[in-house]
Formats: structure tokens, sequence, C-alpha cells
């Protein structure tokens, strides 16, 4: 279902300068969205259009099938509907404190003081910035700036996030977390469109991607075919996504067994073509026609290892306690995946949870799942990329354990059965509620 909709688009700015060129695109309700291109390709021209704050030259606007109207009323409600975050926030930012920034959107759509203060409290709560709300934005971090930012459009719940080269001036681990935040938004029905210059993260995140050049839309498509269009990215004056480069070169060399386009690490690691055959250690009891666990692809084979990554069936024993063993690579387990809720947390039962499923390696998604691992001493191992980072691990048959909460529990858990389908890798996942 189309949620926005453009019609001959065009705009110029007062000196002449043509910013947007007769745009026909669609974007459809519910889905992450990129549009990439250089500075100066005209996105954020175009992002202030979709938003009303600009009024089109030419061509119309149509949200859920409506034309866009350009009076007071129809202004306010397209710009509830369809929310936009500034690549500085400084530029969005204004009240005197963290508290009211956020509760001026919910003010200003007419809501009770009762409704105003528990909806900016969700919001404190949801982006981990409780600390914060007595303080003066102007001096806040670039990253808590950005959370603020979209904490107040946030709380508006508009069906449309809109955000202008969202990860500008941060860090990686403040990169990560707030793509946590948006996949989260994501998963909850909220539509939402980026621009960037970041191809890796276009192809990556997005499910839908526009290739937007001097004000016009010169291709688009799904990540994985777009970006196989050399000449769209040389036009564009863009390059290939690393992963993808990556994918390319194992192909080169014949490393290869599959000709879909990896998106993720993981998925770089599941095309990699195994080995036939391959020499073993193996026990003297080991007898021709056993099945082994061999553990990793190109690891050694594990006595006391309790999860498996690849198995083999030995073929033939050498007298001196090596084995020609024949991989496989369908139907196998890997190590586990706990996702577990942070929402209950107590730290009696955490602690005891890890004694009892014996967790190898641990990590934290979101703000709040990260406040409460600092406060409560528990170790992290992994702080970004973490479900990618975990499906690795759980590949090398270590149990891991992700702590987040709220909807990045059925997003995490999604992601994890995503890769089982497509691997066949039997990694073992569930979710933990202690409440």
């Amino acid at each position: 279902m189309t949620i926005l909709e453009t019609q001959g688009l065009k705009f110029s700015y007062p000196d002449g300068t043509k910013a947007i060129k007769g745009l026909d695109i669609k974007l459809m309700k519910g889905k992450k969205i990129a549009f990439v291109g250089q500075n100066g390709s005209g996105k954020s021209t175009l992002f202030l259009l979709l938003n009303g704050t600009l009024k089109p030259t030419e061509g119309n606007i149509l949200f859920d099938g409506k034309e866009v109207q350009y009076d007071s009323k129809s202004l306010k409600e397209i710009r509830q509907k369809v929310g936009i975050i500034f690549q500085n926030s400084d530029d969005q930012i204004f009240a005197p404190t963290v508290y009211q920034d956020i509760a001026f959107g919910p003010s200003n759509l007419g809501h009770s003081n009762k409704i105003v203060e528990a909806k900016v409290n969700e919001m404190l709560g949801y982006f981990g910035i409780e600390e914060l709300k007595d303080r003066p934005p102007h001096h806040l971090s670039g990253g808590q700036k950005k959370r603020v930012a979209i904490a107040g459009v946030v709380a508006m719940e508009p069906e449309v996030v809109i955000l202008d080269e969202p990860l500008a001036n941060l860090d990686p681990v403040g990169a990560d977390e707030l793509m946590d935040i948006l996949n989260e938004l994501n998963h909850m029905g909220t539509t939402l469109i980026i621009s960037t210059h970041d191809v890796d993260l276009a192809y990556k995140w997005a499910d839908y991607v526009f290739f937007l050049v001097k004000g016009e839309i010169i291709g688009e498509g799904k990540p994985s075919e777009v970006f196989r269009d050399h000449e769209l990215l040389r036009k564009s004056h863009l390059r290939l996504p690393v992963t993808f480069d990556i994918y390319r070169e194992i192909e080169r060399r014949n490393l290869a067994h599959s000709q879909r386009n990896p998106r993720t690490v993981p998925d770089i690691v599941n095309a990699l073509k195994p080995p036939d055959l391959m020499w073993v250690d193996v026990p003297p009891e080991t007898q021709e026609g056993d099945e082994l666990n061999l553990g990793i692809l190109y690891g050694d084979y594990a006595l006391e290892s309790p999860y498996e990554a690849v198995n083999g069936k030995v073929l033939h024993i050498h007298p001196e306690g090596k084995a020609i063993v024949e991989l496989t690579r369908h139907g196998f387990k890997a190590g586990g995946i706990t996702i577990y809720d942070m929402d209950g947390f107590d730290s009696k039962a955490f602690d005891e949870f890890i004694q009892n499923d014996g967790i190898d390696v641990i990590g934290a998604m979101g703000k709040r799942s990260k406040t409460l691992a600092e406060q409560n001493s528990i170790a992290v191992d992994i702080s970004s990329g973490v479900i990618d980072r975990a499906i690795l691990m759980a590949l090398c048959g270590k149990r891991c354990m992700i702590l987040t909460n709220g909807g990045m529990i059925p997003h995490s858990l999604n992601r994890i059965n995503e890769y089982v389908d497509r691997s066949g890798i039997a990694i073992s996942v569930s979710v933990a509620n202690p409440q």
C-alpha cells in the first residue's frame, strides 16, 4: 500500500536553482526506504516537500491517496503524520529543557497535561534519556541531541518518520544504538525514510532504494538489485557496498556456492563454499562411516564441544590417527542465541539464568539494556552489530545472549530466524522473559 506519492513534483528556490525536477515516486507503507545520493542531490529539499515544510513549484504530493493541501489546518495534520528529523539537531531543538522540547509536539496537538506528561515520560524511557530531562538541550552531546530530536517527533505518533542523514556526526556505538531504535520503530509499523550517501547503510538496511542525482531519480529498486547495476552506481558517483565487493572477490576466486547478494557479514560467511573433503584428527574408537562434529567450517575436531557448526562423515582412517572426512552443511546445528527481556530485569534471577544456561557471550542492544547492564556490572562482550555478531558466534558453537527489550525482541527473533531459513543452519533461538 502506498503511503506517500509524488506526481510531477518540481521545486525551485527563489534564486532560480532547480532542486527537484519532476519526480514521480511511490513510497510503500511500513517499509524502510533510503534515498541515496551525493551532497547537493536534492535529498533534503525533497524531504521538506514531503513534510509540507516547502510547497512545490509544480506537481502534487499525496498522503494515503489524498492530495496534500497547504492551509494551516492541513499542514498541521500532515506534519503530525509525517515527522522529520533534520541532519543538524540544533535546527530542531529549541526548548529550555529536554522535557519541554519533547512535550512541545504532543502539547501542540491539543493533548491534556496528563497525557502530555505520560507521553514525554514514555519517550524519555524509550530512548534511555531519563537523566537528561531537566538539562538544556544545547549542553548535550551530538548523539544525545539526536535522541531528543527523534523523541520529540515520535512523541506525536507519526505514521512516517523522515531522517536526513541520521548517522551524521555519530560515533559507531551511537550509530548502532540509533539504528536499533529505528528498526524497533519500523517493526512496530512506522514507515521510515532516510537520506544518506553511505551505500553500506542503504544496502544492508533498506527495503527499497532510490538513487537521486541533481534533483532526478535515475534508478530505484531493492538493494540486492540496484547495487548490482555498475552503470547506475557510476552515474550516481557512488561505490559498491563493502559486503557486496567482498562477495564479488570471493566469487572471482571460486570460493562461493551461492549467487545471492549477501547484505551482512553472516550472509558472506554462509556464501562460502565448504571444502568437500578434509583431513581431521580422530580419537582411537572412530570407525569409517561415523558422523563427526567438526566445529566451525575450517576448525579442528573438538572432542568436548556439545554444539555443531559442520558435520562430517568419515570415509577413510589413516593408521596415524587422521581421517578423510566428507563435509556436510545440511541439517547440522550451531550454537544457540537467547534473547533476554530486560523489561523485567532482576539481578539475582539473571545470575542464576547465566549459570544454568551456560552462556558464553553476552551482547546488549538499546540504551536501556546497556544502562542496566552497566548498573549491574554485567560484562558485555558485544555492544555494536549485536545480532550479526551473535549469529557469527553461534556459528562457532557458542551460547550467546542478547540483552534487549520492547520491540527489539521480535525484531531480533525475526532477523535470526530469517538467517536460519536462508542458511539451513539450525541455530537454537529462544526468548527468556524473567517476569
